[in-house]
């Protein structure tokens, strides 16, 4: 019986971070689908399979390649950026292939947002202050349930990675503001993150709007807000306080 489809999370955009199993997949593929808009192409070196960029394709074209390479016998590789799990549009590809009898297996990678914070040194849960970490985005050519407005998910103030969104940085910001969040609420911005021309712009809901246009900064960008990442409070966690006992210390 063939392999199932495999499909791998590229990572955020260095190409090692990708995972070791992502990487052993794409050098072993007869065939890789890869969304070539923001996949690093330095992923692609060296690789011996016959390569398709997904990026002028629609969701048909996209199928029909995928189908008749597995149906070929061949080992197929649909390559996502980031983790295909967030934003990914792997749900639809995946209810096609299962229509058509053909298996398939997600192969997880690093989430730009996980990138993002790597890149500004913030650990996005802080005991005490938050331990919710929202992954959302704007409402705008494709809808948001109003019910996942970002008003509404602001009123509990947690940690927020935004995504796709940077464009609309005014109504993020009002949006995030009418909800809740205080102007003084530290912002960070993470242009194309994990790539060798990264850019972090640092701010607060009063003062992001100005930096992110003063950057030019209007695409391929992630933005995280919330207190975890202000600057040191004094809060640390229990987990290594010497008179706090677990499993593993008393």
């Amino acid at each position: 019986m063939n392999d199932p489809i495999f499909f791998v999370g590229a990572g955020a955009g260095d190409p090692e971070l990708i995972t070791l199993k992502g990487r052993r997949l794409l050098d072993g593929a007869d065939v890789i689908v890869y969304a070539g808009s923001l996949v690093n192409p330095a992923l692609l070196d060296g690789v011996r399979a016959e390569i398709h960029d997904s990026a002028g394709l629609d969701l048909d074209a996209i199928i029909d390649i995928l189908a008749r390479a597995w149906k070929a016998g061949k080992r197929v590789v649909r390559l996502h950026t980031g983790d295909p799990a967030i934003y990914g549009a792997i749900r639809e590809q995946m209810q096609r292939l299962d229509a058509l009898g053909i298996p398939s297996q997600v192969v997880p990678g690093v989430s730009s947002a996980l990138a993002a914070a790597a890149a500004v040194k913030a650990e996005l849960t802080v005991p005490e202050v938050t331990q919710t970490v929202i992954f959302t985005r704007q409402s705008g050519r494709t809808p948001v349930p109003e019910r996942e407005s970002l008003r509404n998910l602001a009123a509990i103030r947690a940690s927020m990675c935004i995504f796709l969104s940077v464009s609309m940085i005014d109504t993020v910001v009002a949006e995030l503001v009418a909800g809740g969040y205080p102007e003084e609420t530290p912002v960070a911005v993470v242009e194309k993150v994990s790539w060798p021309d990264e850019r972090i712009v640092r701010g607060t809901l009063a003062t992001i709007g100005d930096r992110v246009r003063g950057a030019e900064i209007r695409r391929t960008a992630m933005i995280l807000v919330g207190r975890a990442l202000g600057q040191d409070d004094g809060t640390v966690s229990r987990l290594y306080d010497e008179g706090f006992s677990h499993g593993y210390r008393q």
